[in-house]
């Protein structure tokens, strides 16, 4: 969810509401910062076809997008290939 300033209070005061709209897809240094890598490493995992990711857009104005379910689906595929043991 985001924040948005939507109005102001009597007072003058902005207040702050949620904005509902679902986030279809992130931007890669809104992917980054979710997923806690840097730019630089989901770069990297992009070009290595390793994370999922749609390219939109042709020349210099191509955009890279992740698809926030591609990138939920990704996690819990990861998570369950990737053995945890827990100490004893």
């Amino acid at each position: 969810m985001r924040l948005a300033l939507r109005e102001t209070r009597s007072d003058g005061l902005p207040t702050m509401t949620t904005d509902t709209t679902p986030t279809l897809a992130l931007r890669p240094r809104e992917a980054a910062k979710a997923l806690r890598i840097s730019p630089r490493t989901l770069w990297q995992m992009t070009r290595d076809g390793v994370i999922p990711s749609v390219r939109l857009g042709d020349g210099k104005r191509k955009t890279v997008l992740y698809p926030v379910a591609d990138l939920t689906a990704w996690l819990t595929a990861s998570a369950k290939t990737t053995s945890h043991t827990t100490p004893n």
